[in-house]
């Protein structure tokens, strides 16, 4: 709406007061205007001195305002006005911290919402925490925050029928209680078999496991890649199975003589990135060779020509998914050494976590066979 910042700061009446501008990544253009070429001018600090409102049409000092933006993703938000931002990323809640967070302020206030009396309702710890791991998928609270107030709705319409009753919520009462099935969530296998590895993967959740499966079949040398991969995963899947064919020419010669398919589930869902070059290169390493991988071990990272492995984004989300599926160790880049000041306490305890540099310090830490030394294959 034309006149809206003149307008906060007229009902604030302060020249100088902290503005909240939300969800900036949502700005669209349409017939009325372009609302982020506005906003260039707003939140730069050389031109906002003397910004002029379209609806007043005098100029008025902003220098003095202090904006906060928020946003769940950059990459909608145009890159002029993101150059002008100061960008400080949020981590998701631990299971730990989203537990305290239910217990302390997302459950008291649902039951005064719906009048339940103190002591009515009693909500165990592990009732929390089966409703955060089975029943909500977010890297904030806001889907935990719907699932207390359904609950602490379904225990009102039942204290309306017999108002001295006290109702315990075990965790077996609750997909009866919101009327909902558990969230499907991934869990590492029991057994391992070759050429299937474990990938960890960024996503606007948080974070999530990916199962990178490799199979060879009788043909002339085909390479099929599926699994609603972008650009970038599909050159990962190249560089992989060249340097597999480096790292292991004997074992390559089959290649010439089979078809590979290269698969990550879900099928339905898009993937896109380089974080899982790493994954795909063990995968194809230990289908080769024979070797299975154990499943509770995952790996993130990606991986140039030279064998070398570079350092990715999302770390810390990546490692919670590994934790909460039940993995035991994870290899990860190096130079994301400094990454793991954000990852929180209980998932570091939780997990093994390897930094390596090669390719070869995670076949070599596996066990898989390196046939010749990477250096003399090229």
């Amino acid at each position: 709406m034309p006149g809206r910042i003149i307008d906060g700061i007229h009902k604030c009446g302060s020249s100088n007061p902290v503005m909240v501008l939300d969800e900036v990544d949502k700005l669209s253009m349409s017939y009325n205007g372009d609302p982020a070429s506005a906003l260039l001018e707003v939140l730069d600090p050389e031109q906002n001195f003397s910004f002029t409102d379209h609806y007043l049409n005098v100029p008025f000092d902003l220098s003095d305002v202090l904006f906060i933006c928020t946003a769940n993703t950059l990459d909608t938000i145009p890159e002029p006005l993101l150059n002008r931002m100061e960008v400080i990323p949020f981590q998701g809640y631990t299971p730990i911290e989203k537990q305290r967070i239910a217990r302390e302020h997302l459950l008291p206030r649902a039951m005064q919402a719906v009048g339940i009396p103190e002591g009515a309702l009693s909500v165990p710890d592990e009732t929390i925490g089966a409703i955060i791991e089975d029943y909500t998928r977010e890297a904030g609270v806001r889907g935990l925050k719907k699932r207390m107030d359904q609950l602490c709705r379904s225990a009102a319409a039942t204290l309306v029928d017999d108002p001295a009753a006290a109702i315990t919520v075990l965790p077996s009462m609750l997909q009866e209680l919101m009327d909902m099935s558990p969230v499907r969530r991934k869990h590492v296998p029991e057994s391992a078999r070759p050429g299937i590895v474990t990938g960890l993967a960024w996503t606007p959740v948080g974070g999530d496991i990916l199962y990178i499966q490799t199979l060879l079949t009788k043909g002339s040398g085909k390479i099929t890649v599926t699994g609603q991969l972008g650009d970038v995963m599909k050159e990962s899947a190249e560089i992989a199975v060249s340097l597999v064919k480096a790292m292991l020419p004997e074992q390559a010669q089959t290649l010439s003589k089979s078809d590979l398919h290269i698969h990550v589930p879900d099928g339905a869902t898009p993937k896109d990135g380089p974080s899982a070059g790493i994954t795909l290169t063990t995968a194809l390493a230990s289908q080769l060779t024979g070797c299975a991988v154990p499943p509770d071990v995952a790996m993130t990272g990606e991986v140039s020509l030279q064998g070398d492995v570079n350092p990715i984004g999302g770390l810390p989300e990546k490692l919670m998914a590994a934790q909460r599926a039940g993995v035991k160790r994870a290899f990860i880049p190096k130079d994301n050494l400094d990454d793991l000041k954000d990852v929180a306490e209980e998932v570091k305890q939780a997990l093994e976590i390897t930094p390596v540099s090669t390719v070869q310090e995670v076949l070599a830490a596996l066990g898989l066979p390196i046939a010749t030394p990477f250096e003399m294959a090229v």
